[in-house]
Formats: C-alpha cells, structure tokens, sequence
C-alpha cells in the first residue's frame, strides 16, 4: 500500500472511531416567573454573530417546569462559547419588545454578563467549554 492511501485510511479510521472531540453543555434557567410558554436558549461560539439569532451554533426551546428549565447541547467544539437565553411567556416564538425595543419577556446571559443600552459583548458572556462539558446557570431573577 503506497503512503498516500495508509494516510487516507488512517484518517478514515480515525473519523470513524470518534477520536474527534467534543463536549456537552448543560444549560439551566432558573429564576422563570411562570411555567407559561418556553424558554429559548441559543449557543454562540463566534463574536461576530453574538447574540444575532442568525448567528447561534445551536439552539434549544424547551418547556419549563418548577420556574426553570435545563437542556443538554451535545458535541460541542471546545473552546469560548456563549449563551443568551429568553423566556417567552405567551408563547408567540418572538422576544418580544415594547418601545425603542425595551425587552417584555424576561431574558439573561452566561456569566451573569449585563446589559447596558443593548447586549453584552461576547467576551463579557463568554466561558470555556472543556472536553469534559460544562453545566452553567442563567437566573432570570424572579
């Protein structure tokens, strides 16, 4: 076998044994007003998309119970990630905004990062997800 194709099937056995790696991030939301609607969560492992829904690497909607809701993101890349996270009480799907887009639905980010006249800045949101996972919390405060 010429070198070519043993460097070709070791890739191959490589992809198909899952020596890639990746990691699990568990999210939980705590801190919900209500059971009501669902909690939409969205991953973001580049700056420039952050927090654009356009942008997110993955995204979740899951049903709260108890005033909170978790969800596993599977096979992740490791390396910085972020998360935004919106409770949509009514239902509608939409993060809903009142005038000059003053948020009406309860909404937070990893790391506790802040908003100040529009979102945080990914570095301010951003952790390190590992090979071995993460789990992290986002409280909505009420």
């Amino acid at each position: 076998m010429n070198r070519s194709a043993l460097i070709f099937l070791a890739m191959a056995c490589a992809l198909m044994t899952g020596t890639g790696h990746a990691a699990d991030l568990t999210v939980t939301v705590t801190g919900l007003e209500s059971d009501d609607g669902d909690v939409h969560m969205a991953v973001y492992n580049r700056p420039e998309t952050f927090p654009d829904s356009d942008g997110m690497l993955s995204e979740a909607v899951v049903q709260p119970s108890g005033r909170r809701a978790t969800w596993v993101f599977k096979n992740l890349t490791p390396g910085p990630h972020a998360v935004a996270v919106y409770h949509d009480a009514n239902g509608n799907h939409s993060f809903d905004q009142g005038l000059f887009g003053i948020p009406l639905e309860d909404f937070g980010f990893s790391m506790g990062a802040k908003v100040f006249l529009s979102a945080p800045a990914f570095e301010d949101a951003a952790f390190p997800l590992t090979e071995e996972g993460r789990a992290i919390t986002i409280d909505l405060g009420n």
